[in-house]
């Protein structure tokens, strides 16, 4: 999953927890520290503050302008962003952060990389 994706995943689904009983303290902290390090980048731009906030309440409609504010604001090359992000869905979602299924992060330019099961690459010239 690329940074954005990741960032976005991880906000809506500690959206969602943060708002059930059910919820640890630990998931509720991750979920509060990831929008504070995502405000500070969005510091000088306050609409981009009203994104965020907005997405948490619809996320659906906000989807899109948030991924748009994030990468503008170079959230997606944040180690720090990113790696609260993914503690927080293996917090959320332990099984889909199994160790070696898929948990691959590209910062930077990447070229001809396949990830997944059974992967093959054919090419047909002419």
């Amino acid at each position: 999953m690329e940074p954005v994706s990741m960032i976005i995943a991880a906000l809506g689904a500690g959206a969602i927890a943060a708002t059930k009983d059910t919820a640890g303290t630990a998931v509720k902290d991750a979920y509060q520290g990831l929008k504070t390090l995502i405000k500070k980048r969005f510091e000088s731009e306050p609409k981009a503050q009203m994104v965020l906030e907005e997405h948490e309440t619809d996320p659906e409609t906000y989807e899109a302008p948030l991924k748009k504010k994030l990468a503008e604001a170079g959230a997606d090359k944040d180690a720090e962003i990113i790696k609260l992000a993914q503690e927080l869905l293996k917090q959320l979602k332990p099984e889909e952060s199994a160790v070696g299924k898929y948990n691959t992060v590209f910062q930077g330019e990447v070229k001809g990389i396949q990830v997944g099961d059974r992967n093959t690459q054919e090419n047909k010239f002419g």
